[in-house]
């Protein structure tokens, strides 16, 4: 087999603004051949099923209420309602500049690949340092998702059972969690499917049960004023605009993920198409979902002190108990434990696709070992772990630091969105050169991608400062430790030996080879 980078792909069909025509017609067999792959993984999922994926990653039953506390104190109630609707805009930029570019290249390297074959030149390099950044932010997002899920599952037995959220009895839920999700995607591949669609419906229904319930059952709720304007600084720091600043965390955490629509492209039918439309339809409907959930749970705050300093450690399980009593905010707090554990699923099915991915073009240690897939399953079991296990370790810190929460998720939303805009940033450069796919923005696409590089600077900076004063080894912000961490590993391991060998995304071989090898995989499934 050669190992040379993947040639320019044709487009065979339509027309683009530049002229090139797009690949309208051509099979997703033909079209992963075209990029040098063969179809190793089965391509088993609607668009729907693809969408399902990344709505559920973003998962606003997670994110919104797992970071909800934090919320309540970088800003309070006006933050929260009026960051989410402005982070969600700016994330809709990113995300559509991300579909126009999935629909180019449809595969499961998804940012790393599109580095590789947008860059002007160095794109070996370009390539290298997205799918770091991507890996990063994948498993620190696995790691936000089910955490969170197990500050949740904790508050809840804690009500039940009284087992209380010291930090090891979470830690010891998010290691039981991260098993589940493990074993889940290695034995599980058809129920993880089903799963995914089902969490959909779940999302929906659970966001209209928990407002409803939150809307109908209280005898008192707060007012409009106080959900729309209400300030609250609990930070330490005086800076009102600093603390806004920060306070947007919460949303723009809750807006990560939908990359999974592209890493799920080689399992999904009419890839070109369902990928773009999977990554905006997971943000819009987020969008609109999400503020609603927002706005009601702020509504249903009964006592604001005694929510924040509720026993159970999750200031949105007090808010139901309050709203609700005893038996319906837990009933209440199954519903948002579950939709926590379908995300946290499927984002350990993204996060192995990723890793299965960039592990095939050889660019993670042990590589030959984390690309392996499973013969019966067509699933890289592997990688599933190492997804699994890396996220564990992230999350570790907790035991000895109390802000190690935010820090995950400011890791997530930074290695995420870094490699999220890379692409975006080189189809800029890229210009009228650039081969469009059948979905893409036209004369907007510039405009679009300006927007979505500005702001991703612009976070990238901002949730790397520190979110508490005074600053102490208990509230320090690992984030740059983290992020720097990643960076000086992979640009150490670049400079003394990748450069001379990794050369970016490889074919595996020709059109003859590659169906010699998905021959293989059929005949031993």
């Amino acid at each position: 087999m050669t190992h040379t980078p993947a040639s320019p792909i044709p487009s065979p069909a339509g027309r683009g603004a530049s002229g090139a025509a797009h690949p309208g017609t051509v099979s997703d067999e033909q079209r992963l051949h075209q990029m040098g792959y063969a179809q190793e993984l089965r391509r088993h999922m609607s668009g729907f099923s693809n969408f399902a994926v990344s709505f559920t990653i973003i998962s606003i039953l997670s994110g919104c209420l797992t970071l909800y506390g934090y919320g309540m104190n970088t800003g309070g109630p006006a933050v929260i309602v009026w960051g989410w609707p402005v982070v969600g805009v700016m994330t809709l930029f990113v995300g559509l500049s991300m579909a126009e570019v999935c629909s180019s290249f449809p595969t499961a390297g998804g940012l790393y690949y599109w580095s590789a074959k947008l860059a002007p030149s160095n794109a070996a390099a370009w390539s290298w340092f997205t799918g770091w950044f991507n890996f990063l932010g994948q498993v620190a997002v696995t790691a936000g998702i089910d955490f969170g899920a197990a500050f949740f599952l904790n508050a809840l037995l804690d009500l039940q059972f009284g087992f209380d959220a010291r930090p090891w009895h979470t830690i010891l839920l998010f290691a039981i969690i991260l098993l589940v999700h493990g074993l889940l995607n290695t034995f599980g591949v058809g129920l993880v499917a089903l799963l995914n669609d089902i969490s959909v419906w779940w999302h929906i229904l659970g966001v209209l049960v928990i407002v409803g319930a939150l809307g109908i059952v209280p005898t008192k709720h707060q007012s409009a004023s106080f959900v729309f304007g209400h300030f609250v600084n609990n930070t330490g720091w005086s800076s009102t605009f600093y603390v806004v600043m920060i306070g947007l965390l919460l949303a723009q955490y809750t807006f990560t993920g939908y990359d999974a629509s592209a890493h799920m492209s080689e399992e999904t039918h009419d890839a070109a198409r369902s990928g773009p439309r999977g990554i905006i339809m997971s943000i819009l409907v987020s969008l609109v979902a999400g503020w609603v959930l927002l706005i009601g749970l702020t509504f249903a705050i009964q006592n604001y002190t005694k929510t924040l300093g509720t026993p159970t450690g999750v200031p949105p399980a007090q808010i139901f108990i309050d709203a609700v009593g005893a038996t319906g905010g837990k009933m209440l707090l199954l519903v948002a434990i579950g939709a926590q554990l379908f995300c946290g699923m499927a984002s350990v099915t993204a996060n192995s696709r990723m890793i299965y991915a960039f592990s095939r073009d050889g660019a993670l240690p042990g590589s030959a070992f984390w690309h392996r897939i499973n013969p019966r399953t067509r699933t890289p079991t592997n990688a599933i772990w190492l997804a699994a296990v890396g996220a564990f370790i992230l999350g570790l810190p907790y035991l000895w630091n109390v802000t190690a929460y935010a820090a995950v998720t400011s890791i997530a939303v930074i290695g995420l969105y870094i490699a999220y805009v890379l692409p975006t940033f080189l189809r800029l450069l890229r210009g009228d050169r650039f081969q469009r796919g059948p979905w893409h923005l036209g004369r907007w696409s510039t405009p679009v991608g300006i927007v979505a590089v500005v702001w991703v600077i612009f976070i990238t900076i901002l949730f790397m400062l520190p979110t508490a004063s005074p600053i102490t080894v208990n509230s320090f912000n690992y984030t740059p430790i983290a992020v720097l961490a990643v960076l000086g590993f992979a640009g150490i391991w670049w400079a003394v030996s990748a450069r001379r060998w990794f050369t970016g995304p490889r074919v595996q071989g020709s059109e003859e080879e590659l169906a010699a090898i998905e021959a293989e995989l059929e005949s031993l499934g």
